[in-house]
């Protein structure tokens, strides 16, 4: 069997930029335990797998390790294969998620448009065993929770930005991924994300953490549209807009190899 593979890297309008996703158009399903290979085998934090349901498709997304709920970045990119490659005159496409409902990806000039669901963080009491996995000799401002993920917000962009994490301590906090914040010094608010226990130990631009992020900064900020910016080697920037219940990102994402994978 032959699958055709795309290598995009999305939040970035360069190659080499922001976060790198696989995109694997299929026919029709393979079993779980072949899609999971195949992720291992493109060995990026996340490969994105399709299936035309008539109306749009059917959309999938799994790290090296497991199947995960919601994945922006490798959205991003099959949107874009899909958008640019496949069906270059078509504007938008709809995909239909196992755990997350309907997506929305539109081309709007040399960016996409992405319709996501809001996941509005609530605070916790204090999260001791975040507090410790992080190993800061100051606690964050607050701790919050949304999405099997935690979120510890800090006062000082600074305080993110020299995070060295403890892959280790970080992973023992499965099922729950971990992002850092902070309000940004030329961006609405920063970020960074780490899921070592999903395979993906620092991920270089992370959608559906601004699913939760931009509630928050959206609230603290009294604004609706925010540009945000995740500190990763790779980096990334998005723009992000409340809208009712959902979070519009908009961003850029650029076409870096295809292939063929034979298995």
């Amino acid at each position: 069997m032959q699958l055709a593979v795309y290598h995009v890297d999305a939040f970035t309008d360069r190659p080499f930029g922001g976060n790198p996703a696989a995109v694997c158009p299929l026919d029709s399903w393979l079993d779980d335990e072949t899609l999971r290979k195949v992720a291992a085998e493109n060995n990026l934090s996340a490969t994105a797998f399709f299936v035309t349901n008539g109306l749009g498709y059917e959309l999938r997304w799994f790290t090296p390790v497991c199947e995960i709920r919601l994945c922006g970045h490798a959205t991003l990119a099959a949107g874009s294969v899909i958008l640019n490659e496949m069906s270059p005159g078509t504007s938008e496409v709809q995909f239909e998620t196992r755990f997350s409902g309907e997506l929305t990806v539109r081309k709007e000039a040399d960016q996409f448009r992405m319709d996501f669901p809001a996941l509005p963080p609530c605070p916790t009491a204090g999260h001791t065993k975040l507090i410790e996995a992080l190993g800061l000799p100051a606690a964050p401002r607050e701790t919050l929770e949304a999405n099997d993920t935690l979120v510890a917000v800090f006062e000082a962009q600074d305080s993110v930005a020299t995070f060295r994490p403890n892959f280790e301590r970080l992973a023992s906090l499965h099922p729950y991924s971990v992002v850092i914040t902070a309000p940004g010094k030329d961006v609405d608010f920063i970020s960074r994300y780490f899921a070592p226990s999903y395979g993906v130990p620092e991920d270089p631009v992370t959608g559906s953490a601004h699913c939760i992020l931009t509630p928050y900064w959206a609230k603290r900020l009294g604004k609706s549209g925010l540009r945000a910016r995740q500190l990763s080697d790779r980096g990334g920037e998005l723009w992000c807009e409340m809208a009712g219940d959902r979070v519009v990102m908009k961003a850029s994402a650029v076409l870096t190899m295809q292939a063929t994978l034979t298995i």
